[in-house]
Protein backbone atom coordinates (compact mmCIF):
# COMPACT_ATOMS: atom_id res chain seq x y z
CA UNK A 1 0.00 0.00 0.00
CA UNK A 2 2.73 2.35 0.90
CA UNK A 3 4.30 2.17 -2.69
CA UNK A 4 1.01 3.19 -3.79
CA UNK A 5 0.73 6.08 -2.10
CA UNK A 6 4.40 7.75 -3.15
CA UNK A 7 4.25 6.09 -6.36
CA UNK A 8 0.92 8.70 -7.08
CA UNK A 9 2.89 11.56 -5.28
CA UNK A 10 5.74 11.03 -7.10
CA UNK A 11 3.63 11.11 -10.12
CA UNK A 12 1.92 14.39 -8.87
CA UNK A 13 5.49 16.27 -8.25
CA UNK A 14 7.40 15.17 -11.65
CA UNK A 15 3.89 16.71 -13.33
CA UNK A 16 4.38 20.19 -11.09
CA UNK A 17 8.38 19.38 -10.94
CA UNK A 18 8.24 19.64 -15.24
CA UNK A 19 6.70 23.08 -15.40
CA UNK A 20 7.87 24.94 -12.92
CA UNK A 21 9.75 23.22 -10.20
CA UNK A 22 8.68 22.79 -6.89
CA UNK A 23 8.18 19.23 -6.58
CA UNK A 24 9.67 18.17 -3.46
CA UNK A 25 6.80 20.11 -2.16
CA UNK A 26 4.61 17.43 -2.75
CA UNK A 27 6.95 14.28 -2.94
CA UNK A 28 9.44 14.60 -0.16
CA UNK A 29 5.88 15.04 2.64
CA UNK A 30 4.19 12.29 0.99
CA UNK A 31 7.69 10.14 1.98
CA UNK A 32 7.58 11.63 5.80
CA UNK A 33 4.07 10.75 6.29
CA UNK A 34 4.12 7.04 4.91
CA UNK A 35 7.36 6.69 6.53
CA UNK A 36 7.27 8.93 9.40
CA UNK A 37 10.06 6.40 11.73
CA UNK A 38 12.73 6.49 8.64
CA UNK A 39 15.85 8.21 8.55
CA UNK A 40 15.60 11.52 7.14
CA UNK A 41 18.66 11.53 4.93
CA UNK A 42 17.25 8.09 3.40
CA UNK A 43 13.53 9.64 2.66
CA UNK A 44 15.61 12.54 1.26
CA UNK A 45 18.11 10.36 -0.89
CA UNK A 46 15.22 8.12 -2.15
CA UNK A 47 12.71 11.21 -3.26
CA UNK A 48 15.97 12.47 -5.37
CA UNK A 49 16.52 9.09 -7.16
CA UNK A 50 12.96 9.02 -8.34
CA UNK A 51 12.49 12.38 -9.25
CA UNK A 52 15.82 12.59 -11.25
CA UNK A 53 14.28 10.74 -13.97
CA UNK A 54 11.49 13.15 -14.50
CA UNK A 55 13.89 15.85 -14.91
CA UNK A 56 15.90 13.95 -17.00
CA UNK A 57 13.03 13.38 -19.29
CA UNK A 58 12.27 17.20 -19.01
CA UNK A 59 15.19 18.49 -19.88
CA UNK A 60 15.18 16.48 -23.02
CA UNK A 61 11.24 16.85 -23.75
CA UNK A 62 12.51 20.74 -23.62
CA UNK A 63 15.69 20.57 -25.48
CA UNK A 64 13.45 19.28 -28.41
CA UNK A 65 11.30 22.31 -28.60
CA UNK A 66 13.12 25.09 -27.27
CA UNK A 67 16.39 26.23 -28.90
CA UNK A 68 18.24 25.80 -25.48
CA UNK A 69 21.76 28.22 -25.32
CA UNK A 70 23.99 25.43 -24.60
CA UNK A 71 27.04 28.03 -25.06
CA UNK A 72 25.88 29.26 -21.01
CA UNK A 73 23.77 26.16 -19.80
CA UNK A 74 26.76 23.50 -20.11
CA UNK A 75 29.21 25.76 -18.20
CA UNK A 76 26.45 26.67 -15.81
CA UNK A 77 24.99 22.84 -15.06
CA UNK A 78 29.09 22.14 -14.58
CA UNK A 79 28.67 24.57 -12.08
CA UNK A 80 25.60 23.85 -10.09
CA UNK A 81 27.61 20.35 -9.76
CA UNK A 82 30.51 22.14 -8.30
CA UNK A 83 28.21 24.43 -6.10
CA UNK A 84 25.79 21.37 -5.18
CA UNK A 85 28.84 19.24 -3.69
CA UNK A 86 30.25 22.21 -2.23
CA UNK A 87 26.82 22.94 -0.30
CA UNK A 88 26.22 19.45 0.49
CA UNK A 89 29.68 19.65 2.48
CA UNK A 90 29.28 22.79 4.10
CA UNK A 91 25.81 21.57 5.81
CA UNK A 92 28.15 19.01 7.38
CA UNK A 93 30.02 21.76 8.90
CA UNK A 94 27.39 24.70 10.00
CA UNK A 95 23.59 25.09 10.68
CA UNK A 96 21.03 25.88 7.79
CA UNK A 97 19.12 26.89 10.81
CA UNK A 98 19.76 30.41 9.34
CA UNK A 99 18.01 30.23 6.29
CA UNK A 100 15.05 28.62 7.25
CA UNK A 101 13.53 31.37 8.87
CA UNK A 102 15.34 33.85 6.18
CA UNK A 103 13.72 31.59 3.26
CA UNK A 104 9.75 32.53 3.32
CA UNK A 105 11.37 36.38 2.90
CA UNK A 106 13.32 35.76 0.24
CA UNK A 107 10.71 34.14 -1.87
CA UNK A 108 8.06 36.67 -0.84
CA UNK A 109 9.97 39.21 -1.94
CA UNK A 110 10.31 37.29 -5.45
CA UNK A 111 6.91 36.90 -5.58
CA UNK A 112 5.87 40.48 -5.30
CA UNK A 113 8.65 41.47 -7.77
CA UNK A 114 6.89 38.65 -9.97
CA UNK A 115 3.92 40.26 -9.65
CA UNK A 116 4.64 43.94 -9.47
CA UNK A 117 6.29 43.40 -13.46
CA UNK A 118 3.42 41.79 -15.09
CA UNK A 119 5.54 41.66 -18.77
CA UNK A 120 8.38 39.81 -16.70
CA UNK A 121 9.49 36.94 -18.25
CA UNK A 122 6.79 36.95 -21.31
CA UNK A 123 9.16 37.87 -24.06
CA UNK A 124 12.37 35.70 -24.60
CA UNK A 125 15.28 38.62 -25.16
CA UNK A 126 18.39 37.64 -24.01
CA UNK A 127 20.10 40.52 -22.37
CA UNK A 128 23.52 38.87 -23.09
CA UNK A 129 25.63 37.04 -25.51
CA UNK A 130 28.77 34.69 -25.84
CA UNK A 131 31.34 34.84 -22.59
CA UNK A 132 28.98 37.52 -20.62
CA UNK A 133 25.96 35.19 -20.93
CA UNK A 134 28.60 32.57 -19.77
CA UNK A 135 29.66 34.01 -16.75
CA UNK A 136 26.02 35.20 -15.32
CA UNK A 137 24.95 32.01 -16.39
CA UNK A 138 27.47 29.54 -14.54
CA UNK A 139 27.39 32.00 -11.13
CA UNK A 140 23.74 31.61 -10.87
CA UNK A 141 24.37 27.84 -11.28
CA UNK A 142 27.09 28.20 -8.81
CA UNK A 143 25.73 29.97 -6.69
CA UNK A 144 21.89 28.20 -6.33
CA UNK A 145 23.36 24.80 -6.93
CA UNK A 146 25.42 25.13 -3.66
CA UNK A 147 22.05 26.64 -1.66
CA UNK A 148 20.37 23.11 -3.39
CA UNK A 149 23.66 21.05 -1.40
CA UNK A 150 23.54 23.06 1.52
CA UNK A 151 19.21 23.63 1.81
CA UNK A 152 17.12 22.92 -1.04
CA UNK A 153 13.31 24.28 -1.13
CA UNK A 154 12.52 26.45 -3.83
CA UNK A 155 16.16 25.56 -5.99
CA UNK A 156 13.70 25.40 -9.45
CA UNK A 157 12.21 28.71 -8.42
CA UNK A 158 15.26 30.55 -7.59
CA UNK A 159 16.71 29.37 -11.18
CA UNK A 160 13.77 30.34 -12.99
CA UNK A 161 13.74 33.65 -11.44
CA UNK A 162 17.17 34.42 -12.24
CA UNK A 163 17.34 33.36 -15.96
CA UNK A 164 14.22 35.13 -16.33
CA UNK A 165 15.81 38.69 -14.71
CA UNK A 166 19.68 38.67 -14.79
CA UNK A 167 19.52 36.73 -18.47
CA UNK A 168 16.04 37.85 -20.03
CA UNK A 169 14.55 34.32 -20.97
CA UNK A 170 10.65 33.94 -21.00
CA UNK A 171 9.40 31.48 -18.66
CA UNK A 172 8.96 28.52 -20.64
CA UNK A 173 12.97 29.30 -21.32
CA UNK A 174 14.12 29.58 -18.21
CA UNK A 175 12.14 26.64 -17.02
CA UNK A 176 13.88 24.47 -19.81
CA UNK A 177 17.29 25.76 -18.67
CA UNK A 178 16.45 25.08 -14.80
CA UNK A 179 15.81 21.93 -15.16
CA UNK A 180 19.13 20.96 -16.85
CA UNK A 181 20.57 23.07 -13.41
CA UNK A 182 18.53 20.83 -11.48
CA UNK A 183 19.24 17.42 -13.35
CA UNK A 184 23.40 18.46 -12.17
CA UNK A 185 22.31 19.05 -8.59
CA UNK A 186 20.51 16.71 -8.16
CA UNK A 187 22.98 14.07 -9.24
CA UNK A 188 25.11 15.63 -6.89
CA UNK A 189 23.26 14.91 -4.14
CA UNK A 190 22.56 11.32 -5.75
CA UNK A 191 26.25 10.13 -5.55
CA UNK A 192 26.30 11.75 -1.66
CA UNK A 193 23.53 10.02 -0.83
CA UNK A 194 23.96 6.66 -2.68
CA UNK A 195 27.60 6.53 -0.78
CA UNK A 196 26.49 7.03 1.96
CA UNK A 197 23.53 4.33 1.81
CA UNK A 198 20.59 6.84 1.83
CA UNK A 199 18.55 5.38 -0.85
CA UNK A 200 15.83 2.68 -0.86
CA UNK A 201 16.04 1.13 -4.28
CA UNK A 202 12.87 -1.11 -4.27
CA UNK A 203 11.01 2.08 -3.89
CA UNK A 204 13.48 4.58 -6.16
CA UNK A 205 12.14 2.31 -8.91
CA UNK A 206 8.16 3.49 -9.36
CA UNK A 207 9.16 6.50 -7.63
CA UNK A 208 11.37 6.84 -11.02
CA UNK A 209 8.28 5.61 -13.42
CA UNK A 210 5.85 7.25 -11.59
CA UNK A 211 7.88 10.19 -12.03
CA UNK A 212 8.53 10.08 -15.49
CA UNK A 213 5.13 9.93 -16.25
CA UNK A 214 4.09 12.79 -14.81
CA UNK A 215 6.81 14.95 -16.08
CA UNK A 216 5.90 13.99 -19.65
CA UNK A 217 2.54 15.22 -18.81
CA UNK A 218 3.93 18.21 -17.37
CA UNK A 219 6.40 19.22 -19.66
CA UNK A 220 3.38 18.15 -22.69
CA UNK A 221 1.33 21.41 -21.21
CA UNK A 222 3.95 23.65 -20.87
CA UNK A 223 5.27 23.38 -24.28
CA UNK A 224 1.65 23.70 -25.56
CA UNK A 225 0.59 26.80 -23.62
CA UNK A 226 4.14 28.58 -23.29
CA UNK A 227 5.14 31.12 -21.19
CA UNK A 228 2.17 32.37 -19.77
CA UNK A 229 1.15 29.45 -18.55
CA UNK A 230 4.40 28.52 -17.11
CA UNK A 231 4.13 32.14 -15.45
CA UNK A 232 0.69 31.62 -13.80
CA UNK A 233 2.20 27.94 -12.01
CA UNK A 234 5.21 29.67 -11.31
CA UNK A 235 3.61 32.06 -9.01
CA UNK A 236 1.15 29.35 -7.37
CA UNK A 237 4.42 27.38 -6.28
CA UNK A 238 6.53 30.38 -5.04
CA UNK A 239 3.02 31.10 -3.23
CA UNK A 240 2.62 27.64 -1.76
CA UNK A 241 6.68 27.37 -0.97
CA UNK A 242 6.14 30.84 1.20
CA UNK A 243 3.29 29.65 3.19
CA UNK A 244 5.29 26.06 3.93
CA UNK A 245 8.54 27.40 4.52
CA UNK A 246 7.10 29.82 6.95
CA UNK A 247 4.71 27.05 8.58
CA UNK A 248 8.17 25.15 8.94
CA UNK A 249 10.42 28.51 10.11
CA UNK A 250 7.35 29.81 12.81
CA UNK A 251 4.87 27.39 13.11
CA UNK A 252 5.97 24.10 13.35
Amino acid sequence: MEWIIVSLASMLAGFVDAIVGGGGLILVPALFATFPAAPPATLLGTNKSGSVWGTAIATLQYSRKVQMRWHAMLPAFGAAVVGSFAGAWAVTLISGDFLRKLLPFILLALLLYTLAKKELGRTHAPVHEGRSETIVASLIGLTIGAYDGFFGPGTGSFFIFLFVRLLGYDFLNASASAKLMNLGSNLSAIALFAAKGHIWWHYAVPLAIFNVIGSLAGTHLALKHGAGFVRGIFIFVVTALILKTGYDAFLR
